[in-house]
């Protein structure tokens, strides 16, 4: 049974994180495309236009594999978790079901229209397609937060007799208070990754010297959607996912900041340390007193519970895999509102185009946002567990019992040779696309 529930969300675990590599780039570069397109129609200028349609191009290529990516994740449900689905369907049934209905279908369709039908359409039309695209993946990322929302924070549901989960109150799934700070997060989350790919491109053709037009407004452009969205993943979104995470999941809020035992006074940070589970510790810690407290509370003194006042049973079931999780993704956030500070004062003193280290900095650093935004999911799923619906269904009791452990290593193994030709393919062509560059046209 553990070998079966261990592969399971091993595959689980590949395939969403995989295909998240393409959604979080696709949610925050539908805003800038927009805000190209905006500028163009203000401006007149062609190069707006070019580079509203150029990312549009990356854009098709990331939707087109995170629709591929996404399939099998689905079926998943069916699958691997078909006694989950059994229970809780009446609920994450609906706002999955929306998600396709609704958003993919709005972004599906108008990405078409956007990438072919300018000509026809005229410049306000396109200019309202650019519009619907964006709206349609962020209503996608809506949706599939507050499917998420409900696992992490339950609300609005009514247990049957048969132990089945069905919906009291439909509106309770759209107001439940963990999908808007979760929400805003995660939107703001995948600009920092869409703001870091646009600078280094821009970038690149600096150091290159090549599309030299192009790659000052893309650095530009970038830098400054990126210093924007890295102060406001930390504050007010992250902030604010933090307290929610301390109000309603207290366990988790404990084992992620690495509080094995309850301190009387305020509770301090930690900057650094490795968590010791035989001896219940953090071994070689670096933290500041009493932070953390005032951080949550905004009382130097408020006492936090740590892992010591908790059952063992009702502690995340890896809890130096949560812990790390988090502290690369707040770390890696911090290194991102740096960078990003840097490369805005220099460019307010204009001068970033000529600083090498800099550029090339920005340019290498495009891995990383991707990296933070996974741990920052690993972060989330690893604190709800060993629950699959926090407090009420257990990981335990939602996997199919018919599917052997061999039969999920085997497809996960497919999977895995699979998806790095996909991989492979995606680096091609999205190598090949910003190779050729924006591309002037006569109108």
């Amino acid at each position: 049974m553990e070998d079966m529930i261990f592969y399971d969300r091993m595959q689980f675990a590949f395939t969403i994180t995989f295909h998240y590599i393409f959604p979080q780039l696709t949610m925050g570069l539908s805003l800038i495309i927009v805000y190209f397109k905006w500028k163009y129609l203000r401006s007149k200028i062609e190069k707006y236009n070019n580079a509203a349609k150029f990312f549009m191009k990356i854009f098709a290529i990331n939707f087109t594999m995170g629709v591929v990516t996404g399939i099998p994740m689905e079926f998943q449900f069916g699958t691997n978790w078909a006694k989950f689905s059994e229970l809780t369907g009446g609920i994450i049934g609906q706002t999955l079901a929306m998600e396709g209905l609704f958003s993919f279908f709005l972004e599906s369709s108008f990405l078409a229209l956007f990438i072919f039908g300018e000509k026809l359409m005229g410049q306000k039309l396109h200019f309202l397609t650019g519009i619907l695209v964006f709206l349609g993946s962020w209503a996608s990322g809506y949706f599939i937060l507050a499917t998420n929302a409900w696992m992490q924070h339950p609300v609005g549901y009514e247990i049957l007799e048969n132990g089945k989960y069905v919906l009291q109150h439909f509106s309770e799934l759209f107001t439940n208070p963990w999908l808007l700070p979760a929400f805003l997060h995660n939107q703001v989350a995948s600009l920092v990754t869409s703001s870091f790919v646009v600078a280094s491109i821009g970038a690149f053709y600096i150091l290159r010297k090549k599309n030299i037009e192009y790659g000052t407004l893309f650095l530009k452009t970038g830098v400054i959607f990126g210093v924007t969205s890295s102060i406001l993943v930390a504050f007010p979104t992250g902030d604010w996912n933090a307290k929610n995470v301390a109000k309603y999941q207290p366990a988790t809020f404990a084992a992620m900041e690495g509080i094995f035992e309850t301190e009387h006074a305020g509770s301090e940070i930690v900057l650094v340390g490795q968590p010791n589970m035989v001896e219940k510790k953090l071994d070689n810690k670096i933290a500041v007193p009493n932070i953390l407290s005032f951080l949550t509370y905004q009382d130097w003194d408020k006492q936090i519970l740590g892992m010591d006042k908790f059952k063992k049973e009702e502690l995340p079931t890896n809890i130096p895999a949560l812990y790390y999780a988090y502290h690369i993704m707040v770390g890696l956030g911090t290194v991102f509102i740096g960078i990003m500070s840097l490369a805005a004062f220099f460019l307010w003193r204009k001068k970033i185009y000529k600083i090498k280290p800099l550029l090339w900095t920005i340019m290498f650093l495009v891995p990383f946002p991707y990296i933070a935004n996974i741990t920052g999911w690993y972060v989330a799923e690893l604190g709800r567990q060993p629950y699959l619906v926090y407090k009420l269904l257990r990981t335990t009791e939602g996997v199919s019992p018919t599917v052997s452990s061999g039969n999920t290593l085997f497809t996960l193994l497919g999977f895995v040779a699979l998806y790095m030709l996909l991989g492979l393919l995606f680096l091609v062509l999205v190598g090949k696309t910003i190779h050729q560059g924006p591309k002037h046209e006569t109108h």
